[in-house]
């Protein structure tokens, strides 16, 4: 259509998404500018990206485009992420660092699209402009698609804001057209997004509801929510799109009106027939049903630490911290939800927002992560009450002057919030370095043990295997590598292997029996459980025991290489906790004393820790509150002009129940018992005190060591 013929309402819409869209671009900039010539965030003459997950997606897209991989990797080769950006790299003239970089910033923007179009339908494009402006830029929606923040959640709320303006036009229109809008919405937001299903499923109860009570003679109700339906099945995508097409053309033929009843009760019975309730269902257990700890139901029935205890996303918060993130203080939240009651009340198309507010509002007890989904409608709530504003103003000046001075009010928290939210890079510099350099000593095939925080970046950097990641990080999976690095050097080396070995086997395993596997009937035992019954016991504590006797290891078919960065020392008692479990009952046992500072201060005779915390030199004791410890070792370390470890030791007290390490180049003292002085973590990381019979030096430098097994 020329621009000639483009209505005035036409071109305002199209103004205010350009503003809008520039607006949120604009502001995520504000981290690259704050940040400019810092070489330890750059890598490969390009920033870096600040979220661990992001170099999941990276390694899937760069996969893509080389076109290799190793089976059993990991890769995301399936994801819609990889694929998208590999796509853009091939066809953009940039580098792979820089879309990686600023796919967030352009992608997350574009919900601005949706709000204005939501707007526009309920004639208030103003409104539609502010709740952009805003929407764009609030905390939690900024934290989570900034600038370099590379992770699904640059689309995650775009999708289903252009389904929520999708199904608003279809119940106001009618059309035909908006029928097959919707379930493409659906289609693409479940490839972008597999876990979508939830919400997908809150908007189908929502229109069924508004059919019911509303209008429930008009047909076309009928048709969109089978037609969403048949979207929503458990099937794969390319069959889901076929069936959404049938349906439409069926639904294009007046004559197959009279089975619509029919075409629906079809459609609700394939969803339950196909599993499409299962995954919901799952979602509700992980983030509101959580339990610490997890027990397997077949077999020895072990008993393992949840993951999701240990997660901040699914962590309890504040209402002060609730409400900052999703509308940016917490006047403007009040304001939003009294402005979006309002709203809804005039026009009643907006309750169709409620399943985005519901799943944000499941914040306060699922955890900070889901008040992203409640940013976009609740700021429709806010900009509402601002433009109405206008209609009471007594002249033309106070109706413009008014309204932008309460917009700017609104969205100032969120501009201060930016300017304040310094986020690192997931790895410095000389951490990727040493990354790359295990890449030139490690092949493909090898496994790297590290932390789950630390597995996607070895992927990506080292190309290599690793046990656990951002995504495999059960329980299970977490027990052996917590086991490893928490326990002395000969058990954790045994560990190490048997655990490498018997990830292999299963894959093998699961890939020999797939149909089974697929059809849920066979059940994959985790490997510490699979060791337990090979290894003859039945009891996995005395299997555990075991590893400290000459035990019979697996074949070597790859080498391990350890990746132990100094700051894992920040989460090892989190580390900690996924072994510190007795497996067969499920109770926690005793942690080890680890105490970490760097804020103390020389009083005298003594060294005051902080926290109550006192170690006193002369009597070689150290205080911990009312309680008084013997002081077995002090030991302190320096790095010389070589970046070569220096190590002074003075025994104290052999009977001592402690161990103090000073970590001179790092301002860090350490409180340790024996059982974490003498952990994998402590002696090779902190000490460069390895036995030589199982382990070899790869890399050591002040920010991380790696070490190669030698069994």
């Amino acid at each position: 259509m020329p621009m000639s013929t483009w209505t005035k309402e036409t071109k305002t819409t199209l103004l205010y998404i350009v503003l809008a869209f520039a607006f949120s671009v604009a502001m995520r900039m504000v981290w690259l500018y704050q940040f400019s010539g810092y070489e330890p965030f750059y890598h490969n003459a390009q920033f870096m990206i600040n979220t661990n997950d992001g170099y999941y997606f990276a390694e899937g897209a760069r996969d893509i485009l080389n076109g290799v991989h190793q089976e059993n990797d990991l890769s995301a080769l399936e994801s819609a992420a990889s694929q998208l950006t590999a796509f853009f790299a091939y066809i953009l003239p940039f580098s792979f660092e820089t879309v990686i970089l600023f796919m967030p910033s352009v992608l997350s923007s574009l919900i601005v699209i949706p709000i204005i179009l939501i707007a526009k339908n309920i004639d208030s494009l103003e409104m539609g402009f502010v709740a952009a402006l805003l929407a764009s830029i609030t905390h939690s929606y900024y934290n989570r698609t900034m600038i370099g923040y590379y992770d699904t959640d640059m689309l995650n709320i775009v999708l289903p804001m252009f389904l929520l303006w999708s199904i608003i036009w279809a119940v106001r229109t009618n059309e035909d057209k908006y029928l097959l809008i919707t379930a493409l919405d659906i289609l693409v937001y479940r490839w972008w997004y597999p876990q979508s299903y939830s919400l997908e499923f809150a908007f189908f109860g929502l229109i069924l509801f508004y059919a019911l009570v509303f209008d429930r003679k008009n047909l076309y109700n009928y048709k969109l929510l089978a037609i969403m339906m048949f979207a929503m099945v458990g099937l794969d995508g390319y069959v889901r799109a076929i069936l959404v097409l049938g349906v439409f053309y069926i639904f294009k033929q007046k004559q197959f009106d009279r089975y619509i009843y029919y075409v629906l009760a079809l459609s609700v019975a394939l969803f339950f027939l196909s599993g499409g309730f299962d995954p919901i269902w799952s979602q509700l257990k992980n983030y509101v049903f959580k339990d610490a700890v997890s027990a397997g139901e077949k077999g020895l029935k072990l008993h393992f630490y949840s993951v999701m205890q240990t997660v901040r996303e699914a962590g309890h918060i504040s209402f002060e911290t609730f409400a900052n993130r999703i509308s940016g203080h917490t006047v403007t939240f009040v304001l939003s939800v009294a402005g979006y009651i309002y709203l809804a009340y005039k026009h009643k198309v907006m309750l169709f927002g409620l399943p985005l507010i519901g799943l944000g509002f499941l914040a306060y007890v699922g955890g900070l992560r889901f008040t992203i989904y409640a940013v976009p409608v609740l700021a429709f709530g806010v900009a509402f009450l601002i433009t109405q504003t206008a209609q009471f103003m007594p002249t033309s000046r106070l109706k413009f002057l008014a309204p932008l001075l309460l917009t700017i009010l609104a969205i100032y928290p969120n501009i201060v919030h930016i300017q304040n939210y310094k986020v690192p890079t997931v790895f410095n510099a000389d951490e990727v370095k040493i990354l790359e350099q295990l890449k030139g000593k490690a092949d493909r095939e090898d496994y790297v043990v590290a932390w789950w925080d630390y597995g996607y970046p070895l992927r990506f950097y080292s190309d290599v295997k690793t046990l656990i990641d951002g995504g495999k990080h059960s329980g299970d999976v977490n027990f052996p590598v917590s086991f490893i690095l928490t326990n002395p050097q000969d058990v954790a080396a045994k560990m190490a292997r048997l655990d490498v070995e018997y990830t292999e086997k299963t894959f093998a395993f699961v890939k020999e029996n797939k149909e089974r596997v697929r059809d849920k009937n066979l059940t994959i035992f985790s490997n510490v459980e699979q060791m337990t019954k090979e290894y003859g016991f039945s009891d996995t504590n005395d299997f555990l025991l075991s590893l400290q006797t000459e035990i019979e290891l697996p074949q070597k078919t790859r080498d391990i290489y350890f990746y132990l960065p100094i700051r894992m020392m920040d989460i090892y008692p989190t580390v900690e906790m996924f072994s510190n479990i007795d497996l067969m009952s499920g109770e926690m046992k005793k942690r080890s004393f680890f105490y970490m500072t760097k804020s103390f201060k020389q009083e005298g005779n003594s060294i005051n820790l902080g926290q109550g915390v006192v170690f006193d030199l002369q009597a070689a004791m150290l205080s911990i509150g009312t309680q008084k410890v013997a002081v077995k070792r002090f030991v302190q370390t320096a790095y010389d002009k070589n970046m070569k470890l220096t190590k002074s030791m003075q025994m104290a007290n052999p009977a001592g129940e402690v161990s103090i390490v000073y970590m001179s180049n790092y301002n860090t003292f350490l409180v340790l018992d024996e059982k974490a002085y003498n952990s994998l973590y402590i002696q090779l990381a902190v000490l460069e005190e390895y036995d030589k019979m199982l382990f070899e030096e790869v890399v050591l430098t002040p920010q991380a060591k790696v070490y190669r097994l030698k069994i």
